[in-house]
């Protein structure tokens, strides 16, 4: 079947944060890594530096991830702070996978060098297209019947430390945001309405009609 916008504005207006998630998948480990490539390949940057890095934590490892997270969470929050946030953790944890959105400080440092009148917008550019990667594999993952939400424990500069640690990762990589998946409880992705503020004039103006 030929791609056609309807099919793509559905698939947008299908993703929704969920996070009543189990540990597992309706489909294939195998399956969720094509998807993570074919964003990682497609999704545009800038220059076509394509600085874009994924890493997909499954089962263990992905639960090894959320032990990492909550050591650093109570270590870098008053107590109060940490009790409120352990159980998110621990809900991230009974999750299936987690796909760790990085971003190559090497290839971004290169794309620097080669264009130093505007180095200082590069990292702005390299933060739109992990944007974008971002989003095309929640959409992607959710068609698949996944619900997912989009984490950014990265605030602690320890977590980032050991995750690139434990899993051996570049020092180059800067962690982004994590991307928590699985199968929904009870089949239902949507644990909450939408609301939506109105879009003629006050979120969307047109000119020139």
């Amino acid at each position: 079947m030929a791609p056609s916008v309807d099919h793509l504005i559905s698939a947008v207006e299908n993703r929704l944060s969920c996070y009543t998630l189990t540990n597992k998948s309706p489909i294939s480990d195998s399956r969720v890594q094509e998807i993570v490539n074919a964003a990682v390949k497609n999704a545009p940057s800038a220059f076509n530096v394509q600085s874009a890095r994924a890493v997909v934590l499954l089962k263990r490892d992905h639960e090894k991830l959320w032990d990492l997270g909550d050591e650093c969470l109570k270590k870098a929050m008053p107590e109060a702070a940490y009790q409120a946030l352990a159980p998110r953790v621990q809900g991230f944890k009974e999750a299936y996978g987690t796909v760790l959105f990085c971003e190559d400080q090497s290839a971004l440092d290169g794309l620097k060098d080669k264009n130093p009148g505007i180095q200082h917008v590069i990292r702005d550019w390299s933060l739109h297209s992990s944007g974008m990667h971002q989003f095309i594999v929640w959409t992607a993952l959710e068609l698949e019947g996944l619900g997912c939400n989009l984490q950014h424990y990265n605030f602690m500069t320890e977590f980032s430390d050991q995750v690139r640690q434990t899993w051996n990762l570049p020092n180059t990589w800067e962690l982004h945001c994590q991307l928590v998946f699985g199968q929904p409880k009870d089949g239902l992705k949507r644990s909450r309405e939408r609301t939506y503020l109105p879009l003629e004039e006050e979120r969307v103006k047109i000119f020139g009609s």
